[in-house]
């Protein structure tokens, strides 16, 4: 079985991010780039479908981005992937249709039984691309799979992971509105996790040495998306407006007159 799990390279959450002065993007200079968390949990995911399903099973890891995202898919051999693909663009910037017209085409040369990726990317939060690789590739889909859930019962107590391959089929615990749902998938199948899908694993040492030996193949955008053009630009970033500061209020009745004919929430 093979399992093709993509990779993004987003902005460190943990850096307080700048925009440029004339607000045509961020300022990228001393930035720190790690792998999406989203993406992260989906590589987590990858690998335990493969240590649970057994045989010989492998884990492909692909991203679309920079000459630098290498870092990202290192880390994601440093975790356990087998091996990466790593479609080189120019610029990080790229709109959905872009990436899933290059992502397509790696999965059709590939031939996965299972996609993962992340349900959204923290840097655009389109939460886009899974939707429309399934349709293009033709794949069922289970998307905003979750953590796993526990059963009770009169005999015992059984866990159902999110993500199990059973008689030839894929079954992906999801989150609904109302709640949990299970889906039962024909392979093969297109997942986007959660975040709380599960907990990551911190690549170890021996991974890490690991992931420097291991293959990542390049191609370049242009092989990859043919005379495919850009569909979304974005013309201006703005910060969000600096919340007022709080105040004091003597009595209940002030309060509420202030909700009702200032804050205009009553």
């Amino acid at each position: 079985m093979k399992i093709l799990v993509i990779v993004k390279r987003v902005e460190d959450p943990e850096i307080k991010i700048k925009l440029k002065a004339d607000g045509s993007g961020i300022e990228t200079e001393q930035m720190k780039y790690v792998v999406c968390p989203f993406h992260e949990i989906a590589v987590e995911e990858a690998l335990r479908v493969r240590d649970a399903s057994g045989g010989e099973n492998e884990v492909v890891a692909l991203c679309v981005g920079p000459e630098d995202a290498t870092q990202q898919l290192r880390t994601a051999l440093a975790m356990g992937a087998d091996r990466a693909i790593h479609v080189v663009a120019a610029t990080s910037a790229l709109d959905p249709t872009l990436e899933a017209i290059a992502c397509e085409k790696v999965i059709r040369e590939e031939s996965p039984e299972i996609v993962i990726l992340g349900k959204q990317a923290i840097d655009d939060d389109l939460g886009v691309l899974g939707g429309m690789l399934a349709e293009r590739l033709g794949m069922s889909q289970g998307t905003f799979a979750s953590k796993e859930i526990s059963l009770d019962s009169d005999e015992e107590k059984s866990k159902i992971p999110a993500l199990k391959i059973e008689g030839g089929r894929l079954t992906v615990v999801r989150e609904v509105d109302g709640g949990i749902e299970t889906l039962s998938l024909s392979l093969p199948a297109l997942v986007t996790t959660e975040l709380r899908l599960n907990m990551p694993r911190y690549a170890s040492l021996p991974g890490i040495m690991k992931a420097k030996k291991k293959e990542i193949r390049t191609i370049q955008l242009s092989d990859a998306i043919g005379d495919a053009t850009m569909q979304l630009k974005v013309i201006k970033l703005e910060a969000p407006p600096k919340r007022q500061a709080g105040m004091i209020v003597p009595d209940v009745a002030t309060l509420v007159s202030k909700l009702r004919n200032e804050a205009k929430v009553i």
